[in-house]
């Protein structure tokens, strides 16, 4: 409990002796509580909860939507405060993969049994309960009281999946610190999803259960909800799989080019802010994220020397690093998932003017994937700093975007992404870290073309003669590294380093907390 901040524990307390308080009535001899009922469901809570333990079943899924069928139907049947009996057990003993083991225990049960006293209580409020009294299986499509308990079983289910979702979002608010707009942002929908399911399944247990062939008929509507709680868990597996799978590339090419390193998360990252300027959907802005992590992975067939050679490339070496596009597009070719990111790896460096490769596409010809990773490429490659040129302010990259628009970007990209920084800002890079001084002041860096140790002077490049003049790298939305397409160069920069403009995350970080949401997010 120490480990706990002192605001989640009072919640979590507060929870608690509210729960305790609303499933008190039951336990007073005047209460009119059918035990045999409640203990068949509260065992049936148990063995349900153990069938699944560890399906990931959405955002709210680590709440009662693991046991929901089962519970909301011991809300139909049951008073609210015996309804909130029967989720106990199954709380208090289903696995806990995250400490503290018994704080969350305690916290799982409190809020399994408010969530399902709120849905009792609601449905006996709708008149669902008396309706259901009067239905009878043997007529069930025609019996008058199934229809009338129709209604007040979708809003018991509405109002067990908000209450688990409110009851979720306070504890990540006083556990971690995170703001409520955070917190409850997307919550609310993952968890009523689910219970509009549970809500038709707990039903049809509800009117099995009264039906002359007792409980063992109800367990007839549990089959199905399993196998459809399998084959999200499978789906959910898979996407697991392919967002390691990413993960192992992008690190890969952050493992070869130390320099570009992060560079491929922030062309991510810089490509959904695009997509979701443009009102893209969801899919379709992970897709596009992907498509931004991935896009330099042909890099890994490109010789490191060229990708670390400090200096302008020669007109060779900058054909094999023209390569980068298709060597990536062939490593993802049998990676069906990635739809049209694949496209977006090949064509990312494709101008709207057709000057651009590998295919020399111009206009509408380039896929739209592209044209948004190659304008997220652009910008991120000018606000960082590389072995051969400094990084240019936020304001001076934004302006260089504007100026090749038309030309080499497409507008609305360009514009889609001036939108989004005005909005959200961008955390320019931190510089890579010089490599450290031998004793005699000299730098020792490993020749990647001979595999051994060379000496330079700090400030000289290997190769050119005392007080020649050192070569300049381009300062335009070029670098020569396959980052962007070259473009004609402006006036030479001043000696001076620019000065960077760092602007703040839209998103701060939140701050590590010992509490952290377990499996499928919850608790």
């Amino acid at each position: 409990m120490r480990a706990v901040p002192l605001a989640a524990r009072v919640y979590i307390l507060g929870a608690v002796l509210l729960s305790a308080l609303c499933a008190t009535p039951a336990l007073s001899p005047a209460a009119d509580v059918p035990w045999p009922t409640v203990g068949l469901l509260a065992a049936l809570a148990v063995l349900w909860g153990s069938a699944l333990p560890r399906l990931p079943l959405g955002g709210a899924a680590a709440g009662p939507d693991w046991c929901g069928p089962v519970l909301l139907a011991g809300a139909f049947l049951l008073p609210a405060p015996a309804a909130a009996l029967v989720a106990v057990p199954a709380a208090l003993l289903g696995p806990v993969e995250r400490r503290p083991v018994g704080v969350r225990r305690l916290w799982r049960c409190a809020r399994s049994a408010l969530a399902a006293y709120a849905a009792s209580y609601a449905f006996g409020l709708g008149g669902g309960r008396d309706a259901l009294a009067a239905s009878h299986v043997p007529a069930v499509s025609g019996c008058p009281g199934f229809p009338h308990a129709l209604a007040p079983a979708v809003g018991a289910a509405l109002v067990l999946g908000l209450t688990s979702a409110a009851l979720e979002g306070g504890v990540l608010v006083t556990a971690e610190g995170r703001s409520p707009r955070l917190a409850w942002r997307g919550r609310t929908l993952c968890s009523l999803v689910p219970h509009l399911a549970h809500g038709l399944a707990g039903l049809t247990m509800a009117v099995l259960w009264r039906s002359p062939y007792g409980p063992a008929a109800a367990l007839l509507a549990l089959p199905p909800m399993y196998v459809c709680a399998r084959v999200f868990a499978l789906c959910h597996q898979e996407r697991a799989a392919h967002r390691a799978t990413v993960r192992a590339l992008v690190q890969a090419v952050d493992i070869k080019d130390r320099y570009t390193r992060g560079h491929s998360e922030r062309v991510g990252r810089a490509s959904v802010m695009i997509a979701r300027e443009l009102g893209m959907g969801g899919d379709r802005i992970e897709t596009l994220r992907v498509a931004g992590v991935l896009h330099d992975l042909g890099k890994l067939g490109v010789p490191t020397r060229l990708l670390r050679k400090n200096g302008p490339l020669t007109p060779e070496e900058r054909g094999v690093i023209e390569l980068h596009p298709e060597y990536g597009h062939e490593m993802v070719r049998g990676i069906g998932f990635l739809g049209e990111a694949r496209d977006a790896i090949l064509h990312h460096h494709e101008r709207l003017d057709g000057s651009g490769y590998p295919h020399g596409l111009a206009g509408a010809d380039i896929p739209e994937a592209a044209r948004v990773v190659a304008v997220a490429d652009a910008f991120d490659a000018m606000t960082s700093t590389r072995a051969y040129r400094r990084a240019r302010p936020v304001p001076a990259a934004v302006e260089e975007l504007k100026r090749c628009a038309g030309a080499q970007f497409d507008p609305r990209m360009v514009d889609a992404l001036t939108r989004a920084l005005d909005r959200h800002g961008w955390h320019t890079p931190a510089p890579p870290e010089p490599r450290p001084l031998t004793p005699a002041g000299r730098r020792r860096t490993a020749d990647p073309g001979r595999g051994e140790a060379r000496e330079r002077t700090p400030g000289r490049t290997p190769g050119r003669a005392r007080g020649q003049a050192p070569d300049r790298a381009p300062d335009h939305a070029s670098d020569q590294r396959g980052n962007v397409p070259p473009a004609p160069p402006p006036a030479p920069s001043p000696t001076s380093p620019p000065e960077t403009v760092s602007v703040p995350d839209a998103a701060p970080k939140t701050p590590p907390s010992p509490w952290r949401p377990g499996p499928g997010g919850g608790t």
